[in-house]
Formats: C-alpha cells, structure tokens, sequence
C-alpha cells in the first residue's frame, strides 16, 4: 500500500501539472486569436505550475536517495508521467507562439506593401 506522503506528492504533481495545462491550452486559443501577449501570460503561468510540480518530483527522488520510503507506486509513476507529457506540450506551445508570431510579422509587412502598391 503507498504511504500517505508518497499520495499527496503524487496528487501535488498531478494538481500542478492539470493546472499548468489549463495555461498551456490557453495559450494555443490565444496563439488561435493572434494574441500573443496573452498566450505569453498564460505560458508564463504554465511555467510556474509546472515548476512546483517538478520541484515536488524532484524533492520525493531527493528523499528516496537519503533513505526514506521508496517503494514503487503506480500513482506516483502516473504523475510523473502527467508531468512530462504536460511538460512536453508546454515546450510546443512555447514555439508555437514564436512560429506564429513570426508568421504574422510576415503577414503583416505583406500586407503593408500591398496597401502601398494599392495607393501608387
């Protein structure tokens, strides 16, 4: 049976992780939208969930490697796995925005020089 302290980091990682992807799909609607600004405060709140997230794995690998309890769990596994894949996304989205943003630079000169050619 997992110990009480191995669930609640479990279930830690696993809050932070959800909450760090609610940001991330944010932002792609945002990215949808044009709205950079917004997709970038969303990344950046991604960011510090995943953050405290990680920071709550990397703390139960700290405390196996000094002796505590480190019998395997299958719900921890599971929310190391939710941390990497929400932590992946999070690594697209964030060159999401700067592929599209660059596009739509592009697009932008493309269509300034077309309204100048227009008035010539």
């Amino acid at each position: 049976m997992i110990d009480e302290k191995t669930a609640q980091n479990a279930m830690q990682i696993i809050l932070h992780a959800g909450d760090a992807r609610v940001h991330c799909m944010n932002a792609l609607k945002a990215i949808e939208n044009s709205n950079f600004d917004q997709a970038k405060a969303e990344m950046k709140l991604a960011n510090e969930e995943i953050v405290k997230a990680h920071r709550i794995q990397t703390n139960a690998i700290s405390d196996e490697t000094q002796g505590e309890n480190g019998d395997y769990s299958v719900l921890f596994a599971h929310a190391q796995d939710t941390l990497m894949t929400i932590y992946s996304e999070i690594n697209i989205a964030k060159r999401m925005i700067k592929i599209f943003e660059s596009y739509d630079a592009r697009l932008e000169k493309l269509e300034q020089a077309l309204k100048e050619n227009v008035h010539e």
